[in-house]
């Protein structure tokens, strides 16, 4: 099987890719049958995003600190692991925020976009959902709109929902809601597009940030999922992401 190594800068992580290297040899990615990552969740998604035009499954191993999208470290028998992993296929958030200068940025979030107050004051934020305005004003520390494999990270810290791996939903979740008060999100179509309109930009600036890249000074965002994208990830059989989402809820 022609593996293709890759690793965190962590010395942990280094000390794994030599190791497995040595014994399972190390293809470039764009030889490789299945990319092994080996790091935490934020490296785990690096690697997706980095490696996105290959089409080819990865593999994490957990050399980090959370491994919410990783299998156990283990030098044997990795060929007849990956042999029999399952696979999850992943659609990512498409993100288009507009900046006040009116430049815009793009980028794809396989947990999350959200948004977020840069200054001391609360964001005050217009909700649009398939060009319908749902909220005219929701003041909060930020907002969000996640996956059903984002949901159990940031959405989750801020009580949204777990999702289901297969729920053709995401959820949009408030931090720290201030008006209205108990307001606590919604679940909306996996095909629902989504525009926050950020109002008193200068008063209250906003940043947008995409799976921990960070655009700064938006006035709005819009965010849908893209179906023509698919990220593959492999799991140890029973160890698979729609399992860990279940355990998740119980714990």
């Amino acid at each position: 099987m022609k593996i293709a190594f890759t690793a965190s800068r962590s010395e942990v992580a280094q000390e794994a890719l030599t190791a497995l290297a040595a014994r399972y040899g190390n293809v470039d990615t764009a030889r490789a049958k299945v990319i092994v990552a080996l790091g935490g969740d934020g490296f785990m998604l690096q690697t997706l995003h980095e490696t996105q035009a290959l089409g080819v499954p990865v593999y994490g191993m957990n050399r980090g600190t959370i491994g919410f999208l990783m299998n156990e470290y283990a030098e044997d028998d990795l060929v007849e692991r990956l042999d029999a992993a399952e696979e999850a296929v992943i659609n990512p958030l498409v993100m288009v925020a507009t900046h006040a200068t009116g430049n815009t940025s793009k980028a794809l979030a396989l947990n999350e976009v959200a948004l977020l107050r840069e200054g001391p004051q609360a964001a005050k934020l217009r909700i649009s959902v398939d060009g319908r305005v749902r909220m005219e004003e929701l003041v909060c520390d930020g907002a969000l709109v996640a996956t059903p494999a984002g949901s159990t990270a940031y959405n989750y810290s801020a009580h949204g929902p777990i999702l289901p791996i297969g729920a053709d939903v995401l959820a949009l979740t408030a931090m720290a809601a201030f008006r209205p008060r108990r307001w606590r999100g919604a679940l909306l179509p996996k095909t629902a597009t989504v525009r926050f309109d950020v109002l008193e930009p200068d008063k209250r600036p906003v940043m947008a940030d995409a799976d921990g890249n960070s655009y700064r000074n938006v006035v709005s965002v819009e965010i849908t999922s893209d179906p023509l994208i698919e990220h593959r990830i492999l799991f140890d059989p029973g160890h698979g992401l729609e399992e860990r989402l279940i355990s998740e809820q119980f714990n």
